[in-house]
């Protein structure tokens, strides 16, 4: 094992390889890329407070306080704890997994093909181009990830949870009043979606022409749909749109209980017709916008206007051995 303590910018080098990324920092900034170099990199460009630890063993590569355990890391609050910052940038091979906790920092994660885990108090997560499995999980801070490619999973309590560009086979998100804005690609083949939230607002865009099952339910919250074949029902005080759509090989399900919920559809893209038939032999337009329908509505009509912050045109984006310790 190797051990290194970073009490001031500096730049590392290492030359055994690494499978493994860990990086645990309170306050700052940290950026991860996964690069084709066999060689990770680590750059310290500001620190305050106590030294960073920086060890590597058995092919797993640590950047980390001694005081910041991983093991029940969302719950580490201790106010003393706070008087430090570092600003750390990582390069790393692409197929390196990767693990980041962060209290109160900004975490930037691309390029990596590996596991990615992040843990995040109060800080901003974004997870550009990553194509292996994610998990992400957050207390207050937002995710916003894009051009993803593996199964994904988000969870957040109160920081709002953003997709764009997935194309992900599996996507998993809850959060209690986090908004979550899922935007697809196509991926060619079925998507599992699942998504809840308690008060949060819910928006989902599908590709131009999609092949899913879909069910979505709000219990006080109010609905907008693009799809003419996706059916609206339920009693007073809640609604549901269920259906099908193309083949439904995938499967999309949504559920709020007072949040607002809305199924908007992506232009098609060069090689989709712009016309789609549907099973009552009409060929509505994909900028025709969709029904809206309101809970709790005493005759289940449906208002004029989506709700405020809805977009309900589906035309529009929403966008181990010795130890060598050196003190630097």
């Amino acid at each position: 094992m190797s051990e290194w303590s970073v009490a001031e910018p500096c730049k590392l080098t290492f030359d055994e390889p690494v499978k493994a990324l860990h990086v645990h920092v309170v306050n700052g900034t940290v950026n991860v890329v996964g690069t084709d170099e066999g060689s990770p990199r680590l750059e310290v460009s500001d620190i305050e407070g106590p030294p960073l630890t920086v060890t590597q063993k058995d092919g797993t590569l640590t950047v980390a306080y001694d005081d910041l355990p991983w093991k029940g890391f969302l719950k580490w609050l201790d106010r003393k704890g706070w008087r430090r910052s570092a600003l750390v940038s990582l390069a790393v091979p692409a197929g390196t997994r990767v693990e980041v906790g962060v209290v109160g920092a900004t975490a930037v994660v691309s390029g990596v093909d590996g596991r990615t885990e992040v843990k995040g108090v109060s800080g901003d997560t974004t997870l550009v181009g990553l194509t292996g499995p994610v998990r992400a999980t957050t207390v207050s801070g937002n995710v916003e990830a894009q051009a993803l490619t593996g199964d994904l999973r988000l969870s957040s309590v109160s920081g709002d949870l953003t997709v764009i560009e997935g194309s992900c086979p599996r996507v998993k998100a809850d959060s209690v009043s986090g908004s979550i804005i899922l935007d697809l690609d196509s991926t060619g083949g079925p998507t599992d979606v699942g998504l809840t939230s308690v008060s949060g607002e819910i928006a989902i865009r599908l590709p131009h022409l999609t092949d899913t099952d879909v069910e979505a339910n709000t219990a006080r919250g109010t609905i907008s749909n693009a799809f003419d074949d996706l059916r609206v029902s339920g009693p007073w005080g809640a609604h549901k749109v269920t259906g099908r759509l193309g083949t439904g090989n995938g499967r999309l399900k949504a559920t709020t209980v007072s949040g607002s919920i809305a199924l908007l559809r992506r232009p098609p893209t060069e090689d989709e017709p712009w016309d789609e038939t549907t099973s009552d032999g009409d060929s509505p337009s994909a900028g025709e916008p969709g029904r809206t329908v309101a809970a709790g509505a005493p005759d289940g009509t449906p208002p004029t206007a989506a709700p405020d912050g809805v977009n309900d045109n589906p035309s529009d984006d929403p966008a181990s051995g010795t130890t060598d310790k050196k003190v630097l």
